[in-house]
């Protein structure tokens, strides 16, 4: 696609108040691909003071017209899904195969589960002598990451359309392309002139201005756990709602009675999905002592087969970031069975699908999110031991459990400390709720849950 030059508001592209860019490097090979706006204050408080007048009508509007523009979004993702999945590729890095049947192809699934659910979410109910409504929480201001660009713009923007609220949009600006595509589907799709709007900038300008700005009633934040208390105090401070969805070091936990080689493949294929670049990705495999010898060998030979086959880092700060965690590992006494710090290319912001066995839970590789396809295994001695292990970090995300039969997982899995857990290799769910406990986040995002995010409650007594 080719960039825009302006910002998406109140309907139409418009010149940006100032005059800085943004330029959009692609990751495979750091070349620049495209210039866009770097907006400011000026521009945001614009954007919200669209969403603002626009937020009345869309409130009025019944739910099952809000119903038939998400579905009309969703088609033309549909239709658009090949430029997509190119956009996402040349801005982000991520093989096209991978682009197309998830950056692409989640989102399409998203918009869809939320056409469904605007139609048939109950707003309102009885409760005794008393009615009770579910009201739209008002403006919302949406700061989405570059790792999944359309997923998480979908599954904020999604909801809040279905809930009734107007949204300004502030994504990353790694992968600005990708949501300037968005604008151009929400405006084919026939949203009304103001319910959604876009301005690109960086993230301590634009994003710190939507976060500050009066007329946002609800504060939207996906990112890093150091940036999203910022916004969350901010927003405490203004006594204004925020939904965060914040990091992770999740567990991928193999009892012994799991087929081990199927735990552990699968493990290492969903640390390397879009290299490694997933907030709720497996990046911490515990394995009884037992069994410990036999997965360290298998996790490295599942490493070794994906080489050149994942994509490279977004930038050249994540490119070292990752680097430099690994030369850590190293250094703190975890030993390297795949992969290690030095660049497997010349050019491109590429790093090697990298195992460390022998970690211990104290050390770094095991407590801090990484963000790079790094997998640390990490033995235990019995199942508290397995336990202590996976609830030992302050994150809560995501992880998974592997037994010999779903109750066993189960009955695990019930006792770790995270929001969202896969049993024996459980499918991804549009409908089931996403968050995490501890510093990954506050709320949840997709399915009904979701979608209560974005609203408030009334009750009226007879």
């Amino acid at each position: 696609m080719k960039a825009h030059d302006g910002m998406y508001i109140d309907g139409a592209w418009r010149p940006a108040a100032g005059r800085d860019t943004i330029a959009v490097v692609n990751p495979a090979d750091e070349q620049v691909i495209a210039e866009v706006p770097a907006g400011g204050a000026e521009d945001i408080d614009a954007a919200v003071r669209a969403a603002r007048a626009a937020l009345p009508a869309w409130v009025a509007t019944a739910p099952a017209e809000r119903a038939a523009r998400i579905a009309a979004l969703r088609d033309v993702l549909v239709a658009r899904k090949g430029e997509i999945a190119a956009t996402v590729t040349a801005e982000l890095g991520a093989p096209l195969p991978f682009s197309q049947a998830v950056h692409a192809g989640v989102p399409i699934l998203v918009a869809g589960s939320y056409a469904g659910l605007a139609a048939s979410y109950a707003f309102e109910e009885k409760v005794g002598n008393s009615t009770v409504y579910a009201e739209p929480v008002g403006v919302v201001g949406a700061i989405t990451p570059w790792n999944y660009p359309l997923h998480q713009i979908v599954a904020k923007v999604a909801p809040a359309l279905a809930a009734g609220c107007t949204i300004v949009l502030k994504p990353a600006e790694d992968t600005p392309l990708t949501a300037q595509l968005f604008a151009e589907a929400v405006h084919e799709a026939g949203v009304p002139a103001g319910v959604f709007n876009l301005v690109t900038g960086l993230g301590p300008v634009a994003g710190q201005a939507l976060a500050e700005h009066d007329g946002v009633d609800l504060v939207s934040f996906t990112g890093s756990t150091a940036v999203g208390r910022k916004i969350g105090a901010t927003a405490g401070a203004a006594v204004k709602r925020v939904a965060l969805e914040l990091g992770g070091k999740s567990a991928n936990v193999i009892l012994p009675s799991a087929d081990l080689a199927k735990a552990v493949g699968v493990g290492v294929a969903n640390v390397m999905g879009n290299s490694g670049q997933t907030c709720s990705a497996w990046t911490r495999m515990l394995v009884h002592t037992s069994q410990y010898d036999e997965a360290v060998a298998l996790a490295a030979e599942a490493a070794a087969k994906y080489g050149d086959r994942i994509g490279p880092l977004v930038n050249a700060k994540q490119h070292a970031r990752v680097r430099g965690y690994i030369e850590r590992g190293v250094a703190e006494g975890a030993r390297l069975v795949a992969g290690g710090p030095e660049a497997p290319r010349e050019q491109g912001y590429f790093v090697s699908p990298t195992v460390f066995a022998d970690v211990t839970p104290e050390m770094t590789v095991a407590q801090e999110e990484i963000f790079g396809p790094v997998v640390s295994l990490i033995r235990y001695e019995d199942e508290d031991d397995a336990l202590r292990i996976a609830n030992g970090t302050v994150y809560g995300l995501a992880g998974a459990v592997w037994a010999g039969d779903d109750a066993e997982a189960v009955a695990f899995a019930r006792r770790m400390d995270t929001g969202q857990v896969d049993i024996n290799g459980g499918r991804f769910n549009p409908l089931a709720p996403f968050g995490g406990y501890k510093q990954s986040g506050v709320g949840r995002e997709l399915g009904s849950h979701g979608l209560a995010e974005y609203l408030q409650t009334k009750s009226l007594q007879f």
